[in-house]
């Protein structure tokens, strides 16, 4: 395991958050500064190659995270991510590199560099409610989020294969939900948490990703939440962009950050971000 402490990490944004997911970027940032864990950009990191390198080429797939991985390693520290795709790429990545040696120094050629495959990968969900932990998370709440009903939203990559992953349960997950809980919101119980929303279809078939999406808006709705929550900014893009039905979905971090006391100027360029707008919901319980 690579030396780390429990406040500081070498962070991986990718793509998305430097442009459509901007929001979970700067709530990420926000909660975390909130919460005295340091996550310092990994300098020159490229891209993880989801969500078309393992489609493309199989090596690629490898090289392309291995260079970020192989980048946190020198620095001493884990690797923070926040894109559920991408963390999924990086804990493939670890998972093949790990068990074939063969194949690690063959990708240690290609990326002309050194990886021992030692860096352990974590989600910024997980440093969160496990390294930071929810006793502590609650602790430091400054404006409970009561009376706010929620889904939990995992999608398929936080969670799924659940060998590779290794977050949690991979059919009901519940690592999300309880630091709703911590931040004093209600996660209801409720059939979609893991159905997949589209995913790389949101361009290809548009019409298949419409169905999945308002299926899980609906299914949200009848068990009385008025929003959904997810760790993804693929599936939180799928589920503003596609649905029909105008339910928001926040990032957890944006609400974990309110929960925190993050400044109304902050919150409220994320909200512009958001395709269904969310102010309403908040303002009906007085939290901003």
């Amino acid at each position: 395991m690579a030396e780390t402490t429990a406040s500081k990490y070498c962070y991986y944004p990718g793509c998305s958050l430097e442009a459509t997911a901007k929001e979970y970027n700067q709530s990420v940032h926000a909660a975390a500064r909130l919460l005295d864990v340091e996550l310092v950009e990994l300098e020159d990191w490229n891209c993880c190659g989801a969500s078309s390198g393992h489609c493309t080429d199989p090596e690629l797939s490898l090289a392309l995270p291995a260079r970020n991985l192989a980048l946190a390693e020198k620095e001493g520290h884990d690797l923070a991510v926040s894109c559920a795709a991408c963390f999924l790429r990086f804990k493939q990545t670890n998972h093949d590199l790990r068990a074939d040696d063969t194949l690690r120094q063959r990708i240690e050629q290609v990326i002309d560099a050194p990886y021992r495959a030692e860096t352990e990968v974590r989600h910024v969900l997980d440093i969160f409610a496990r390294e930071v932990g929810l006793e502590e998370i609650e602790r430091r709440v400054k404006k409970p989020l009561k009376g706010l009903k929620l889904a939990a939203y995992y999608g398929c990559y936080l969670v799924r294969p659940p060998k590779v992953t290794q977050l949690d349960d991979p059919n009901n997950p519940m690592i999300m939900d309880n630091l709703l809980t911590a931040i004093g919101a209600e996660p209801l119980d409720w059939t979609h948490k893991v159905e997949c929303c589209g995913g790389n279809l949101l361009l290809a078939r548009t019409d298949i990703v419409v169905k999945l999406c308002n299926d899980i808006c609906q299914a949200a709705l009848d068990t009385g939440a008025s929003a959904i929550v997810t760790a993804c900014p693929l599936c939180q893009a799928n589920l503003e962009l596609r649905q029909t039905i105008g339910v928001p979905t926040f990032y957890f971090s944006e609400l974990l950050a309110l929960s925190l006391g993050a400044s109304a100027g902050e919150m409220k360029g994320w909200w512009k971000c958001h395709i269904q707008n969310p102010v309403p919901v908040l303002k009906e319980q007085d939290l901003i």
